[in-house]
Formats: structure tokens, C-alpha cells, sequence
């Protein structure tokens, strides 16, 4: 059965890779073509973290309801040259929004759609499997639709916000 140290020591390598790089359009285009699906990053992390949702060690708070839930993997360290891991589950066929967040160093963002029409929002718009890479200083509301999908994201330093205002509909 993968645990939640099998995830971290395969997200090791790839940190190291991506660590001095900076989240937005040119990386997430740079992820989706050299670790998107079919690859060895990819599917690898994909593996595990649907292993983590599924046996329970992964994405297991509730945020509302059994729908939308997450749960921080790891904390910043050296060896994941200061990025936090974490997980969310969202699952809704109809648009879904979750907990209005800000970004405060950028986000590195694994999607891996659990129901083959499963679409998570990024800074491009829908996306199925692959990545999203939200800039510094971006915020937003994670939103789902489709179906279930998970999403393994790394915070540089750890750093998220939900101290920040949404903007009027």
C-alpha cells in the first residue's frame, strides 16, 4: 500500500528540479510538456495521491461535506526545499467553488481528474490532467466540475492565504 512518505521521497526530485523556478504561465507550460501525463513524474504522483484520497491518508478534512475536503502532507522543509505538500478533493458534476484563497509566493498545482470529464480551474481556464501553476500574488476559489479530481499542490514556503477578501459577484 503507497504512503504518504512514498509521496514525499518521489516529490523530492522533482522539487529539486523546479525550486528555483517561479509559478505562472511559462512553468505550467514547461510542466504539462515535460511532466504531464504519460510521464514518470506525472503518473507516478498521480498514483499515489489518488492511493492517499482512496485509503484515507490524503485529503481527509472535511472543508463541506464529504465534496470538497483537504490535507496538508508535508510541511516546508530542506529536503522539499521549503515547499509544503498538500491535497484537495473536490467533487461536483455542477461548478463548485471551495475556500477563496491567495497565493502569496505562487502555487504548483498536480490535477489529476478522478471521473474522465473532471475539470479543475486554473489561472487558464478548465483543465483536465496535468498541471496549473497560479502566479505570486494570485487568488481565486479553487472550482470543480465534471466529477471528482484531485489536486496535489506545492506552496513555496508553505504559503497560503484565506485571510483575503473575495471580490463581489
Amino acid at each position: 500500500m503507497p504512503s504518504v512518505q512514498e509521496l514525499i521521497d518521489r516529490s523530492i526530485p522533482f522539487l529539486e528540479e523546479v525550486k528555483n523556478r517561479t509559478a505562472g504561465g511559462d512553468l505550467e507550460t514547461r510542466l504539462d510538456q515535460t511532466h504531464g501525463p504519460g510521464t514518470p513524474v506525472y503518473d507516478d504522483l498521480a498514483r499515489l495521491i489518488t492511493a492517499g484520497v482512496r485509503d484515507g491518508w490524503a485529503a481527509a478534512d472535511e472543508l463541506d461535506g464529504p465534496k470538497y475536503r483537504r490535507g496538508r502532507l508535508a510541511e516546508p522543509t530542506a529536503a522539499l526545499n521549503y515547499f509544503s505538500v498538500t491535497a484537495v478533493y473536490m467533487n461536483s458534476v455542477e461548478p463548485y467553488r471551495g475556500q477563496y484563497h491567495q497565493h502569496p509566493y505562487g502555487e504548483l498545482n498536480l490535477v489529476v481528474p478522478l471521473d474522465p470529464e473532471a475539470r479543475l480551474m486554473g489561472p487558464r481556464g478548465w483543465c483536465g490532467p496535468g498541471w496549473t501553476a497560479p502566479e505570486p500574488g494570485s487568488h481565486r476559489y479553487p472550482e470543480v466540475r465534471g466529477g471528482a479530481l484531485i489536486a496535489l499542490f506545492f506552496l513555496p514556503a508553505g504559503r497560503i492565504s484565506y485571510d483575503i477578501s473575495a471580490p463581489a459577484d
